[in-house]
């Protein structure tokens, strides 16, 4: 991608001018200096393969090192993005941004980082900027090559041809087959070829922010898009797989997903060594217990899966950051985790409000010097393409789209909440005077469980904001009502109820 001209400090707010006014901590609060002392080297993998080192001090928090990275980049919705890495017990695990670095990684020096996209927003026209949407597409790209995003020929050969279209520009047969001999973005990809340039004939004209933006159209509708497998059992042994989005948690047998439970129907998220929890709200039309119980291999795989649920529901549902808790007078018990940075309502609102500045970068194959914040035009050309409103809001939607089956290839109209033959059916509220968002409450339980309940206090006029369709709300709770706790968790409980998430 390239080095970029006026390199932001390590540590400014994701390419912020500094004392921009934007930033996570509580009001009053001045920004933290970046901790001096010995510096360390850590390498970092980009999305276009090239690698990285940063300086950074060794008692820095995970959050220096993205806003580095971040920095370099010139990205300013780096908010949608993150670091992950192998630990020492060989489990892909997410940097803690709140963490010391040098507690998460034990020999930096021996350690790659990499910089992938964490947050997959329901619509790429969300996201703003040029910059961003190109990094999409290389995950989309990468994502392709590892095999994660499943679909069918007709569907990869379409997805491939526009990132041929975004590398080496119009359709030439010679320079296309020379290409597809050297690039390989699908295993067997032989078998397409003919395919793959007869789309790309089809593309002559569209610019490489053009691509994108189509590739990721077509991307986004596919069913594993941005879901990452997390092995698991059921409670009668069933090999299953879950998965976390926008929407809430999805259950998949192999890749088709069976189940979805929307953060709306969710009312605690819990772990206990091994075991992975979902109470949900209760619902008299709801052949599903109360609380789904699920098995994974290890104690550390299961509070990976329940610390990115965590972060997904903060990050699409609330509208602020979740405030630190006040430390405990004497000790406490379980995970003290919560997620740190700024929510899509708060990137949103920043970049509409002219948070960012037109720099240009540089396309890995292409060579092609790109403007970010440049709309691209969209292109009579990929009819095949369906059209979509480009406008949203924020919540679990309910809205009919077309989506393309990954398996037989036919357009189906499947309700984004839509989780298979079993799926829990909507529940509706008004919302109340100091009722969360959807009152979801992430809780991990160890030795003793402590739980925590995530309710964010809107005003009327934030709970007068529409929703991504009709969404779901609870029938049940207030904000001073306290919800069914099992006598063996009272004791380790602790309540953010009151004015932790309050606007």
């Amino acid at each position: 991608m390239g080095e970029v001209e006026q390199r932001a400090t390590t540590g400014s707010r994701l390419g912020v001018q500094e004392n921009a006014g934007i930033s996570t901590l509580e009001y009053g609060q001045k920004l933290p200096s970046t901790p001096t002392g010995k510096l360390i080297s850590i390498k970092v993998q980009m999305l276009d393969d090239t690698q990285e080192t940063f300086e950074i001090p060794q008692r820095a928090p995970g959050k220096i090192l993205l806003d580095a990275v971040c920095n370099h980049l010139n990205l300013v919705e780096g908010d949608y993005f993150g670091l992950e890495f192998l630990d020492h017990k060989k489990v892909m695990i997410w940097l803690d941004l709140l963490k010391p670095i040098i507690k998460q990684i034990k020999r930096p020096k021996h350690v790659i980082l990499k910089f992938v996209v964490k947050f997959f927003p329901p619509d790429h026209a969300q996201l703003q900027e040029e910059l961003t949407r190109y990094l999409f597409a290389l995950q989309v790209k990468q994502d392709l090559a590892q095999g994660r995003l499943t679909c069918n020929d007709t569907s990869a050969a379409l997805l491939i041809s526009h990132i041929v279209q975004s590398e080496i520009g119009d359709f030439d047969d010679t320079i296309d087959h020379e290409h597809l001999a050297k690039n390989k973005y699908i295993p067997q990809q032989e078998a397409l070829e003919d395919k793959i340039m007869e789309f790309h004939h089809n593309h002559i004209g569209q610019t490489p922010a053009e691509s994108d933006f189509q590739l990721l159209e077509i991307a986004r509708r596919l069913e594993m898009y941005g879901i990452r497998l997390h092995p698991a059992k059921d409670r009668e042994g069933t090999k299953i797989n879950l998965g976390v989005a926008h929407t809430g948690i999805l259950v998949f047998q192999g890749y088709t997903k069976i189940n979805a439970f929307n953060w709306s129907k969710v009312r605690k998220l819990s772990f206990k060594r091994k075991r992975f929890l979902i109470k949900l709200r209760p619902d008299v039309n709801s052949n599903f217990q109360d609380t789904l119980e699920f098995l994974m291999a290890n104690r550390d795989l299961c509070k990976a899966f329940w610390k990115i649920c965590v972060e997904h529901h903060a990050f699409f549902r609330l509208f602020e950051e979740p405030k630190p808790k006040p430390k405990p007078v004497l000790f406490t018990r379980g995970s003290s985790f919560r997620f740190s940075g700024r929510t899509q309502k708060q990137v949103l609102d920043y970049v509409k409000e002219g948070g960012h500045k037109k720099v240009q970068f540089e396309r890995k194959h292409s060579k092609i010097h790109s403007v970010r914040s440049l709309t691209p035009k969209s292109t009579e050309q990929l009819s095949v393409v369906p059209k979509q409103s480009c406008s949203f809001t924020y919540g679990d939607g309910a809205d009919s789209l077309v989506v393309q089956s990954c398996q037989q290839g036919k357009e189906l109209n499947i309700s984004v909440e839509d989780g298979g033959p079993h799926a829990t059916p909507s529940l509706k509220k008004s919302p109340k005077e100091g009722q969360g968002i959807d009152g979801t409450t992430m809780a991990t339980m160890e030795e003793e469980e402590e739980v925590v309940k995530d309710r964010s206090q809107l005003s009327r006029s934030q709970r007068q904001q529409p929703s991504t369709g009709p969404a779901s709300r609870a029938t049940h709770g207030s904000s001073t009502s306290i919800p069914f706790i099992d006598c063996s968790d009272v004791d380790s409980e602790y309540d953010l109820l009151r004015g932790q998430m309050s606007q």
